[in-house]
């Protein structure tokens, strides 16, 4: 898998931090749905990462420092 993309969609929930076991994941697109909680720190070591979008959603926190390691 190297694309997900689940906008609008209404998704309700926290974000799986089993996403971040996809490794070859290139876009994540979730955005425009009700997802709560934090940003899960596994999503930062998906390297392979060029988009990723979340906008409109009700998360909370701050970014994880592992993102710095996204391409």
């Amino acid at each position: 898998v190297n694309r997900l993309e689940y906008e609008e969609c209404g998704l309700v929930g926290t974000i799986p931090s089993e996403f971040g076991l996809l490794s070859k994941l290139t876009l994540l697109n979730i955005d425009s749905n009700e997802l709560t909680g934090t940003i899960p720190t596994e999503l930062g070591y998906l390297t392979n990462m060029i988009e990723f979008d979340l906008d409109f959603n009700k998360l909370t926190g701050t970014l994880p420092t592992e993102f710095g390691q996204m391409a």
